[in-house]
């Protein structure tokens, strides 16, 4: 069996949104040089969802993990996603493709956006007391 892992984000208009997303898809394929790893757009970008699993299985993928890059499952995860993927699998009957949790509603996502939230305040912080600290010593 040959597994992909197709990371799935919105897109936009400006293909310069997509920078985050192509730096993640460089760090996991650093990290797991066997995987098949492949970005996918709803909309605006290229390749879209149809293309990247199609690229998948002509590379001989039988299993695809399915990462929605969404903060929370909205509308588009819960709605447009599985028809989607409904029409993907009657395309291609020998392949398997699982579905999972939009990547915002992980634990350790979430931890680290906490982490990232407080380092910020910590150097916000530590600024302005150091600028404060500044101003009366110039006083």
């Amino acid at each position: 069996m040959t597994q992909g892992l197709i990371l799935f984000a919105h897109g936009a208009r400006d293909p310069r949104w997509a920078a985050p997303f192509e730096d993640l898809a460089a760090r996991v394929q650093a990290q797991r040089p066997g995987l098949a790893v492949r970005l996918a757009y709803l909309e605006f970008l290229a390749p879209d969802l149809g293309a990247a699993v199609a690229e998948l299985a002509a590379a001989g993928c039988t299993r695809i993990e399915l990462l929605p890059m969404f903060l929370g499952s909205g509308g588009h995860v819960r709605r447009d996603l599985p028809q989607l993927l409904d029409e993907l699998r009657q395309r291609h009957a020998g392949l398997a493709i699982a579905l999972h949790t939009a990547v915002g509603e992980l634990d350790a996502v979430l931890q680290a956006m906490a982490d990232a939230a407080v380092a910020l305040a910590d150097a916000g912080a530590a600024g302005a007391a150091g600028a404060a600290g500044a101003a009366e010593r110039a006083a």
